[in-house]
């Protein structure tokens, strides 16, 4: 089997190169997916991409007539696939599920964390050598109410940790988990019930029709003044346009977020030495209150091992036997 793997960045490839204890004929490209860049997996029977990869309708078809038959996603999230195309065209399309689900849970927390206690601000603060405690108060994370938007297996873990820290968790998912109520005392109530009345608001849940902006203007308004939002899930959960208005007029104590509805091309990759031209981005990192990191919520580890291994035993699967276990369809 011959598989280009797009969309290789440094961090991984070691990774990627230890897990193919398969012998696959494999070709690293440190370039995105796109249909500019299609063309290239002309040749192979597979490939592999990241979460920021195009694989809209029109590169599906392209990859279709290349003689693509599969695709291994070395995320979770499949929206930047056209899962529908690929099904009709016959491309088999598999996801790494379950990487680790205590990176994003941990990451969700150091997001809360140096927001609360104002972590970047102190630690600008002190190489300055400027050592005043004036305006580094924060809050103790004991009896708080955090929302906690999405229970599968990323919020489970997140739950028990907000437990640890003494909150109140209360939580909206389609599906309750009842574990998590009987041993965390986690409460499921509805989405209005969360806004209004959570001091903090994580999201944890896939992006699809039903959750795109699931934070806008009107869930926004819910939400008490003060309150503290935090996305470590997909950027299309949050109407940016909203969120920046609601900033300007002081409705948060903070924002962290470690997606962006527009990072596609962005997130991952240096424009130190350019000037971005996305004004969106640009507004959101001159709040002082905001705490932007680039999609590395993910970024330990075990997650990138768990992620290649994956990848490569869904390679192996489809060479094998001609169905992987996390076929998407």
């Amino acid at each position: 089997m011959k598989i280009i793997v797009y969309d290789t960045h440094d961090f991984e490839q070691s990774y990627l190169e230890k897990a193919n204890n398969y012998q696959f004929e494999v070709k690293y490209l440190p370039i995105r997916l796109t249909k500019e860049t299609v063309s290239l997996s002309k040749g192979a029977d597979g490939i592999a991409i990241f979460g920021n990869d195009d694989a809209s309708t029109e590169v599906i078809n392209q990859l279709h007539q290349n003689g693509i038959r599969f695709i291994a996603l070395r995320s979770a999230g499949y929206n930047h696939v056209d899962v529908k195309k690929a099904k009709e065209l016959g491309i088999k399309v598999a996801n790494v599920p379950a990487y680790s689900p205590y990176s994003v849970a941990e990451h969700t927390i150091t997001l809360i964390m140096a927001l609360n206690r104002k972590l970047i601000k102190a630690h600008n603060r002190v190489r300055d050598l400027n050592f005043s405690l004036s305006g580094l108060v924060g809050f103790d994370m004991n009896g708080k109410t955090v929302g906690v938007i999405g229970t599968g297996k990323i919020g489970s873990v997140l739950t028990k940790i907000l437990n640890g820290f003494g909150c109140k968790v209360l939580a909206y998912d389609k599906y309750p988990n009842e574990l998590l109520s009987q041993n965390y005392g986690v409460e499921y109530v509805s989405k209005e019930y969360l806004f209004q009345h959570s001091d903090v608001i994580t999201l944890l849940v896939p992006l699809n029709p039903e959750t795109k902006y699931i934070i806008n203007k009107e869930s926004i308004d819910m939400m008490k003044d003060g309150v503290m939002l935090i996305n470590t899930s997909r950027g299309g959960l949050i109407d940016t346009k909203a969120l920046i208005q609601a900033l300007k007029a002081g409705k948060f104590h903070s924002v962290g977020l470690d997606v962006y509805e527009l990072e596609q091309g962005l997130f991952h990759y240096d424009f130190s030495d350019t000037i971005v031209q996305d004004d969106m981005i640009a507004r959101l990192l001159t709040f002082p209150n905001v705490l932007v990191t680039s999609h590395q919520a993910f970024l330990t580890s075990n997650a990138i091992e768990n992620i290649s291994e994956s990848t490569f035993y869904s390679f192996y699967q489809w060479n094998t036997t001609g169905k992987a276990d996390n076929e998407l369809w």
